[in-house]
């Protein structure tokens, strides 16, 4: 089983709010305080895979992703990843999110000229999905740099040297999660859940 996702990741901080819990009247003190700056400092768009064997090979994404860039990242990347892997092709079930460059007509034809098989997945899912967790891996590990990276081409080689380090075990604990994930998704209904 392979699975697959894309994130974003920024130079500075995240796209979203921060919090801090704080008792009330309490006054902010410096370290809980980010600091903006125009024009977001950069990003990068990586794809990435993972098994039980750990992870796949990394793709950076160039510009805005559609089919046809799907499928080279998943000629270039997945096909290699597999054969590092040593699964073979009878037992492999690929995950991708209902993205619909991974739905187009382009990926369903590349997929199955591959003969790979690909899980059924419901839409909005990522409580279920155990990369989405290897991503805040990946972005807990970039916080521990002392200092923030100088470009985008700083993150990408910060990015894959992080990617890289990450060892088959952290992937282990993710997958062996499922279970639980799923236990939680059903207790509540298909709501929110702490993953």
């Amino acid at each position: 089983m392979f699975w697959s996702d894309e994130t974003k990741i920024n130079r500075l901080g995240s796209d979203g709010k921060q919090w801090v819990w704080k008792p009330v009247g309490a006054r902010l003190i410096e370290r809980e305080v980010q600091g903006t700056v125009k024009f977001g400092g950069g990003n990068i768009m990586v794809w990435g895979c993972m098994s039980w064997e750990g992870v796949g090979n990394l793709a950076e994404i160039e510009g805005r992703m559609d089919a046809n860039q799907y499928v080279e990242i998943l000629g270039d990347h997945l096909l290699s990843s597999m054969e590092e892997s040593e699964i073979s092709l009878e037992d492999l079930i690929f995950q991708q999110d209902n993205d619909p460059k991974h739905t187009s007509k382009t990926a369903k034809q590349w997929f199955e000229d591959h003969d790979i098989a690909l899980l059924d997945w419901p839409p909005q899912s990522p409580d279920l999905n155990p990369i989405e967790h290897l991503w805040q891996h990946i972005k807990k590990e970039l916080c521990k740099y002392p200092t923030q990276a100088k470009g985008v081409w700083e993150i990408w080689e910060r990015v894959a040297e992080v990617w890289n380090n990450i060892k088959p075990e952290v992937c282990q604990n993710l997958i062996e999660s499922m279970p639980r994930r799923l236990e939680a998704v059903i207790k509540a209904k298909g709501g929110h859940t702490k993953y």
